[in-house]
């Protein structure tokens, strides 16, 4: 074993932050500034990632209109996280398990949930998560963190069965803060278990600026402690995320464990409908600054110049999200009023005799 020659320990937190360099592709020009790293899409794979993108804006603005009209319920608004958001999800396959934060519905969606049910979930409704195991999702996570630690759980379920698959998560840079974060990360390390830990940095945990939460210079440096591998990418950058995304997920089938992923982006809306004021904690120099990085935009200018988008095509994708949305609000409108029997019925396999006579209670109000 070899042994140093002094204790400067600060030179060696110093060394290992200086290794996590954020990872570009696609510049807010919509230029390619590292071809090697430039994934293998096909053209209509990447015209599938821009609608996609474009698809899911829109479905925002139209969710944050329904949520103001009162036709929804809770909703966290996604505008500017669509590249690490879609294109992460665009690495995956329909056999990997999502396990989504509360600001994570567009890739469920994706996934394979309808919209009508996405809308019936922002409205506590007990349909909106209604046949999700065919999904190979679980429902939004609303306590901040906890599903790194079910993810954990979930990967090593897959690598006990041998099945060919990963389970990939979300949490915000506020979630980095929390306990089950260095749980999940850590056990799966431990284990090797077939995850892919995404923390989408948007820059603040509601109104707590990232600078604040934690003296790390970076959160994919967390991954160090665990014994993972770690990256910073460009969030706003749909090529890194999907690169960063598609590399974790080829290590974790070959048995190699999991990794971490910060993702650098922005939430150009409040933290969610639900109150948040933005421009309290938030300056207008520091939006427009963002606005610049639009994923939508760059990814838009690399597209165009190589004749692979256009504003008809953009146009058709906005009017059929438009339309798919105005068809799912309705048969969101239609779905059968809950009862707090159906909320009892799905809580346990087998009630215990508490909710049998609380079930039994209510049901007899119902039946008036």
């Amino acid at each position: 074993m070899a042994s140093r020659t002094n204790l400067d320990e600060v030179k060696t937190l110093h060394d290992i932050e200086e290794k996590f360099e954020t990872v570009q592709i696609l510049n807010e020009e919509g230029k390619i500034v590292n071809d090697s790293l430039m994934p293998d899409l096909t053209d209509e794979q990447l015209q599938e990632m821009m609608r996609r993108m474009v698809y899911t804006r829109i479905l925002d603005q139209r969710s944050i209109s329904l949520n103001r009209q009162g036709r929804l319920g809770f909703y966290a608004p996604t505008a500017g996280q669509e590249a690490s958001q879609i294109a992460s999800h665009f690495a995956l396959e329909k056999e990997d398990f999502i396990l989504p934060g509360y600001r994570d519905v567009p890739q469920l969606i994706w996934h394979g949930l309808p919209l009508e049910q996405a809308f019936l979930w922002s409205r506590g409704h007990v349909d909106g998560m209604k046949g999700i195991e065919k999904l190979n999702i679980l429902p939004p996570q609303i306590i901040i963190g906890a599903q790194y630690v079910q993810t954990a759980g979930v990967a090593l379920g897959i690598k006990k069965r041998g099945k060919k698959a990963v389970a990939v998560t979300y949490t915000g840079d506020g979630g980095s803060s929390q306990g089950d974060f260095y749980e999940g990360i850590n056990f799966a390390g431990a284990f090797k278990a077939p995850a892919v830990f995404i923390v989408q940095n948007n820059q603040f945990a509601i109104s707590t600026p990232r600078s604040v939460q934690t003296a790390a210079k970076t959160l994919a440096q967390k991954a160090v402690a665990a014994g993972i591998p770690g990256i910073v990418v460009d969030g706003m950058d749909p090529f890194s995320v999907y690169a960063a995304v598609k590399r974790a997920r080829e290590r974790a089938l070959a048995g190699e464990g999991p990794s971490l992923i910060e993702t650098i982006c922005y939430r150009f809306g409040p933290h969610t409908m639900s109150g948040d004021d933005p421009t309290r904690y938030r300056t207008e120099d520091l939006d427009n600054e963002w606005a610049k990085k639009d994923p939508l935009v760059r990814f838009r200018k690399f597209l165009e110049q190589k004749n692979l988008w256009s504003e008809e095509q953009e146009n058709e994708t906005i009017e059929q999200a438009k339309e798919d949305i105005k068809a799912a609000i309705k048969k969101a409108d239609s779905a059968p009023k809950q009862k707090v029997t159906d909320l009892i019925s799905v809580m346990y396999e087998e009630l215990p005799q508490t909710l049998k006579e609380q079930y039994e209670f209510y049901q007899a109000k119902e039946s008036k």
